[in-house]
């Protein structure tokens, strides 16, 4: 029994598969958690659109862009497209994507000990997955959002990039271009994760011939990702007329958010990343590899730490509000934790530290795990929405900018504020642009009992209709 307890706790792949077992909880649940269920929305919509409309991936769409077509420029929709293939096999379904992103993520923890084990140490290794496991990545590998997709499919690419100028393989070379290319189109800030190349780019162990190559695919790789957002994205957005995808903002303003947001900043750095324990143990280990003179944690810390200021300077004020913006950084600072929990003399030590970050960090994201009851209402739009309108219809919610009733109605059209709904100007507008009801949420905040000159087809406790059809 003890032998089999020993293999278990020492064998990754077991903690890998416990953890994966673990987050299976909820994984058919529709987007209705808190934490960004808009980008999940988002997400699923662009799938459903794949397979509803047109299978295109190089022309994505969204449902809120009111009477245009909802192509837009977005990440290069890798996660959706899957969602769809799926979809083509099994009928579509919401959760597809939760369960994807979680298989996805699983194998490149897997990849991220490989890395750590190959250059450090088997506990340092083992120690650096399971704090991994506990941190964000728990939560957002359960979410059908492409940032630990994304940054999963970064670490395959590392590890395959440095087989490939360790042993001079072709067949190395090529899954880092495809891996590189994949992660990098599907979220720009996995480059944080492939920065690490720019380590064994300057030292002398490695073939010339094999550092040409290397470097003439990580051009290709890089030149595929920035056509797609810096050329393909605008030309979408100019062509079809809804701005969808957030770019960043000019370095000196993005810089001048943050500041301004000293709290939000630094909480995601280390409240939503690993918690306060891991965070307490990050700032030690940096302290740590210093005072040993571990060139390799250095040079790592000092790339890693200079490339994500740059994103977190692009992104300014939007990393202060979202908290998957974090996520390319994880990797890091699991190591760093990792790392210097397996160097403490300690052994009970090194197990309650782990036991502590590992509880905090579940602990902190158990909600996402939960749908509130309150929510479940929002599962009734779509047969509402079938009971008076066909499903052409153009429609506008009182939503805000969260697209997730819209998604969940099956319709397209506007989301709106309740301001907007007030204003006589505006519905006078999007009837004139084929809009035929408007949703009312009566349990917005802020709504008022609004007194507009259109029919009433449906009403409920959640939902009042109206049909503002032009006759």
């Amino acid at each position: 029994m003890r032998a089999a307890l020993n293999y278990f706790s020492s064998d990754i792949r077991c903690w890998i598969i416990l953890f994966f077992v673990i987050r299976l909880y909820g994984i058919t649940d529709p987007p209705l958690e808190a934490a960004h269920n808009w980008r999940q929305a988002c997400g699923c919509m662009v799938a459903r659109n794949f397979l509803e409309v047109d299978a295109n991936i190089f022309y994505p769409r969204v449902d809120m862009a009111g009477e245009k077509t909802g192509i837009t420029g977005t990440e290069f929709p890798a996660l959706n497209y899957m969602i769809y293939l799926v979809s083509k096999v099994f009928g579509y379904t919401h959760w597809y994507g939760r369960l994807i992103n979680l298989i996805a993520s699983s194998i490149g923890t897997y990849f991220f000990f490989l890395l750590v084990k190959k250059y450090f140490n088997p506990k340092a290794a083992l120690y650096s997955t399971i704090v991994l496991l506990s941190s964000i990545w728990f939560a957002y590998s359960h979410k059908t959002m492409p940032d630990t997709f994304s940054v999963s499919i970064a670490l395959v690419s590392l590890y395959s990039g440095m087989l490939y100028l360790e042993r001079h393989q072709f067949k190395w070379l090529v899954v880092f271009f495809l891996t590189g290319a994949l992660a990098l189109l599907s979220k720009i800030p996995s480059a944080v994760i492939l920065s690490a190349f720019l380590i064994p780019a300057f030292d002398g162990i490695y073939q010339s011939r094999s550092k040409v190559l290397f470097a003439f695919t990580a051009v290709l790789v890089l030149s595929i990702a920035g056509t797609w957002y810096f050329h393909w994205v605008p030309y979408l957005v100019e062509k079809y007329g809804y701005w969808h995808y957030f770019m960043g903002t000019d370095l000196r303003e993005g810089a001048r958010a943050l500041l301004a947001n000293p709290f939000n900043t630094t909480e995601k750095i280390f409240f939503d990343a690993v918690k306060f324990v891991g965070f307490a143990v990050f700032l030690y280990g940096m302290y740590a590899i210093i005072r040993a003179s571990d060139k390799l944690l250095i040079y790592i810390s000092v790339v890693t730490v200079v490339i994500f200021a740059l994103f977190m300077v692009k992104a300014g004020f939007n990393f202060t509000v979202h908290s998957y913006y974090v996520i390319p950084l994880v990797p890091f600072m699991a190591l760093i934790i990792g790392w210097t929990i397996s160097n403490l003399r300690s052994k009970t030590l090194q197990i309650l530290l782990l036991l502590a970050i590992s509880a905090e960090g579940i602990g902190n994201h158990q909600h996402d795990f939960r749908i509130k009851e309150t929510e479940l209402y929002k599962m009734d739009l779509e047969s509402i929405a079938d009971s008076i309108s066909n499903r052409d219809d153009l429609i506008a919610i009182n939503a805000g900018s969260n697209p997730q009733q819209m998604y969940l109605a099956h319709r397209k059209g506007w989301i709106m504020s309740n301001e907007d709904f007030q204003n006589g100007e505006t519905i006078d507008k999007i009837r004139e642009k084929g809009c035929v009801f408007l949703f009312i949420n009566l349990t917005e905040p802020s709504v008022v009992d609004y007194e507009l000159p259109f029919n009433i087809v449906y009403e409920d406790e959640h939902y009042r209709i109206l049909n503002i059809e032009v006759q």
